[in-house]
């Protein structure tokens, strides 16, 4: 393995001018590879994007965005972008970067295949001088340790030498109309000086926001999965204080909107139906399995995951609970669930809550139906056929046109209990019509 040739002290945050034109190839055309690969090829550099999907790359070389979102779109139909499934194209590369998932398995360990599968496929068109950035989330040490090596075996050249690695965490919150891929600030690390300058000139000539360097790829790992358990563990907190205020009586919506009066030392985070997408319940695990495997328990973080996990059975519970106490039963209920993306407005189902909230109703012996704007269901075409004759509604994703629904929406079509799972309807409104609400804590 290369060794790591930077200065254990801070670099300092530079910048190139942005006229340099490379030639990229961006790995992985999904919520992280495609705006990337759009972005670069709006700042006129010259861009090829490469995805294993040839169902996908049909759809983008028709201008046509593979998963909803708006901005995209417009964007696919005014840039230029190639897109192909081969990857000899690399040879023509002089920056290559990866965008692909990184998952966990079903035991909440890494699955790092696609990333080891990308980097093998890269390795064999991988060509002297070129620069290969990790943009996908990972624990400290893989890019060193798994993909360093792998780069090396299947191409014959050497890291550090022959070509230059990075590692810059992707950054980017779908459905965000202020924080885009363009704005947020970035961080770098590389196995050299050189792959750092580069990797800086190169981010710092399609971005608004900053570059920091970091001093090391384990540095820029690091930063990603604690950016992400930072959030977790926030969540967990206030999750835990909901179900224990549940008992108690206390909004704690309320609550947490005071203590965010104070004006330092507390941000407030908000409590619901459980953690989905593909970073926060996912990069945790990352870091956990890493300590695991030098030795370190990382009890809190492990704690909030656990916490996280069960709100979706927390929702259910208290779903039965207020079934109840209308003298209803949750077997044999017909139940709506309305939200199958893990947040609002967008179309990424990827470990939604919603999920574990329809097994859990299964389970029970529910009824479940489910409706979401952004998600096709041929069974449950439209908001008025999913509420029809529903004993209760779950409220999973906090859809703008969810949130706009009144309590007349519920009763005319005899939906008088609502579990809201985001916390995103008035409640006081909808106690006073008469609806039986409960939300998260509330």
């Amino acid at each position: 393995m290369q060794e790591q040739t930077l200065s254990t002290a801070t670099p300092q945050i530079t910048e190139r001018s942005p006229l340099t034109i490379y030639s990229v190839a961006v790995v992985g055309l999904g919520y992280v590879g495609l705006p990337l690969a759009l972005l670069a090829a709006r700042k006129g550099h010259h861009v090829v994007g490469i995805d294993i999907s040839s169902e996908k790359i049909t759809r983008i070389n028709a201008g046509v965005c593979p998963f909803f979102d708006e901005e995209l779109t417009k964007y696919l139909m005014n840039t230029r972008l190639l897109a192909d499934t081969n990857f000899a194209r690399i040879r023509d590369a002089e920056i290559i970067i990866v965008c692909v998932p990184t998952p966990v398995l079903e035991n909440h360990t890494p699955d790092l295949i696609p990333l080891t599968k990308a980097s093998e496929a890269i390795a064999q068109h991988l060509k002297k001088g070129a620069l290969v950035v990790i943009e996908s989330t990972v624990n400290p040490g893989i890019c060193e340790n798994i993909v360093l090596p792998i780069l090396e075996k299947g191409s014959g050249l050497r890291a550090g030498k022959d070509f230059m690695l990075s590692h810059c965490p992707e950054r980017i919150n779908p459905g965000d109309t202020v924080w885009g891929v363009e704005n947020i600030s970035r961080v770098a690390g590389s196995l050299t000086e050189e792959g750092l300058e580069k990797t800086i000139a190169f981010y710092s000539s399609i971005l608004t926001g900053t570059v920091r360097p970091m001093c090391s790829m384990k540095e820029a790992e690091a930063v990603k999965v604690v950016e992400n358990s930072f959030r977790d563990i926030n969540i967990a907190f206030v999750n835990e204080l909901a179900c224990s205020f549940d008992r108690l009586g206390i909004d704690v919506v309320n609550v947490i909107e005071a203590a965010a009066t104070k004006p330092f030392a507390f941000m407030p985070h908000y409590p619901g139906c459980g953690v989905g997408g593909h970073c926060i319940p996912v990069d945790p695990y990352y870091l956990i399995a890493e300590g695991k495997r030098n030795g370190f328990d990382h009890e809190f973080l492990s704690l909030a995951r656990k916490i996280n996990n069960r709100m979706p059975i927390f929702t259910v519970d208290l779903l039965e609970r207020t079934l109840q106490e209308g003298g209803k039963k949750l077997s044999g209920a017909r139940i709506t669930v309305l939200g199958l993306t893990y947040k609002a407005d967008i179309g990424d189902t990827r470990e939604s809550p919603s999920h574990i909230i329809l097994k859990e109703l299964k389970q029970r012996h529910a009824r479940p139906i489910s409706f979401d704007p952004y998600v096709k269901n041929p069974k449950v075409p439209s908001l008025e056929k999913a509420l029809m004759g529903s004993d209760g509604v779950i409220i999973a994703t906090s859809h703008r046109v969810f949130r706009e629904l009144s309590p007349r929406d519920f009763l005319d079509h005899g939906v008088s209990v609502v579990i809201d799972g985001k916390n995103c309807l008035p409640k006081d409104v909808f106690v006073a019509a008469g609806v039986r609400y409960r939300g998260i804590g509330r």
